[in-house]
């Protein structure tokens, strides 16, 4: 017995590819540096310090006096004196002229001469303090200084940049199909009918 069969056979479709890949190529060129700094201008005023030493009142309590100085002294020392003897010898003198009045006036002047003062003494220094006398004038700075801006002519260059896009070709390479075969059927009209 033969029975009707219906026989397909079909063909996938296959699609090619043709790819042609982008290119790209970026370049970037060094920039063109120019800087330049002018120094900076400086300038300093200076004024000298002054240092005085004074020390003649500490010499002079030393003994160690210029002889100007003691001449000075001398002179005033005699004048000093010339007064006290005089006044020394009036009150002696008055002394003597009221010897009525009682009492030993020659000895006790005699004593008196003879004697002298009583010498005083106390501690001291040598030489006395702030006897050197120190002056001092600091010196003085005055600094300018006039900075100078950087001068910069720098140009930066702008990248290369070359871009070549991809490309995609699509073609067929096997194109689908069905093929449909009938075994064992006859036709009739419009209509088949099989044999059994």
């Amino acid at each position: 017995m033969q029975l009707a069969q219906i026989r397909m056979t079909s063909q996938r479709a296959q699609i090619a590819l043709d790819i042609q890949k982008p290119v790209q190529s970026i370049e970037q060129p060094p920039a063109e540096l120019d800087l330049q700094q002018p120094p900076a201008e400086l300038t300093i005023k200076r004024t000298p310090s002054k240092l005085s030493i004074d020390q003649t009142k500490a010499r002079e309590d030393m003994d160690l006096k210029s002889v100007a100085k003691r001449i000075e002294e001398f002179a005033q020392l005699g004048y000093q004196d010339w007064f006290e003897s005089l006044a020394r010898v009036a009150a002696e003198g008055d002394e003597l002229m009221r010897i009525e009045n009682g009492g030993n006036p020659l000895v006790e002047q005699a004593k008196r001469n003879a004697e002298g003062p009583e010498r005083q003494f106390n501690i001291g220094w040598i030489p006395s303090h702030g006897s050197v006398k120190i002056n001092f004038q600091p010196a003085q700075v005055h600094i300018d200084v006039k900075t100078n801006k950087v001068i910069n002519n720098t140009r930066p260059q702008k990248p290369i940049h070359e871009y070549q896009p991809g490309k995609v070709h699509v073609s067929m390479k096997q194109n689908p199909s069905v093929n449909i075969d009938f075994v064992n059927l006859k036709y009739k009209g419009i209509n088949y009918e099989q044999e059994i």
